[in-house]
């Protein structure tokens, strides 16, 4: 019988911000993309931060544009390096089976909005080799997930055999989903910065006085 996370201490859980993209689409880094007062990523670290023992960034190129952030910051191997979210999510657990963590949380780094119990609630149904996956309205969020550290063989099996899917790699592996509902003010919970106008939308969101508080 697996045992289940929630019975472990919180300090064994790392938390990742996959921040590795190129922002194609939206055009410019959106990491580092002004949201009303602040940058989107301060808005991400605001609502994550609290729900981990520590926590660390995965990013390419200059490090020092994330310093004012004070995380470390992680690059891809270099063996993995453009490949996408799963090429961060191996870097970070890398990190976290070097630091005595037993499991990594990930999220990406434009979602303002993630839920402020997302640990706590992937927590209570993971196992030693099982992953925990958000659901949100649209579906399984992949990269909204609580990973054992003991995983990492199969992801990089997954980046050097050219499979670079998060969602097929996590449901081809043992795993469970936990179904997040929206909230009254936001319509997804998981909503993705990816392009201008998801942009605008966070900003309408963030208008609401319901929004403002929360954040």
């Amino acid at each position: 019988m697996v045992k289940p996370v929630n019975a472990m201490q919180p300090v064994q859980i790392l938390g990742a911000i996959l921040a590795g993209g190129q922002s194609s689409r939206m055009g410019v880094e959106k990491a580092l993309m002004p949201l009303r007062d602040r940058p989107v990523l301060a808005h991400v670290i605001a609502r994550f931060q609290p729900q981990v023992a520590r926590l660390v960034l995965n990013g390419n190129g200059d490090a020092a544009r994330f310093a004012r952030f004070g995380l470390q910051v992680l690059a891809d191997a270099p063996a993995f390096a453009g490949q996408g979210p799963l090429a961060g999510l191996a870097a970070a657990i890398a990190i976290a089976a070097q630091g005595g963590f037993s499991h990594l949380a990930c999220v990406p780094c434009d979602a303002p909005f993630l839920p402020v119990d997302l640990v706590a609630r992937l927590s209570a149904v993971a196992g030693n080799d099982i992953i925990a996956m958000a659901t949100g309205p649209r579906g399984d969020e992949p990269l909204f997930a609580l990973w054992p550290v003991g995983l990492l063989p199969e992801i990089a099996n997954s980046l050097v055999g050219g499979r670079r899917g998060a969602h097929d790699l996590v449901t081809s592996l043992p795993h469970r989903r936990v179904n997040f509902a929206p909230d009254d003010f936001a319509p997804d919970p998981f909503l993705n910065l990816n392009r201008p106008q998801d942009a605008q939308l966070a900003r309408n969101l963030l208008a609401k006085p319901a929004a403002r508080s929360d954040l």
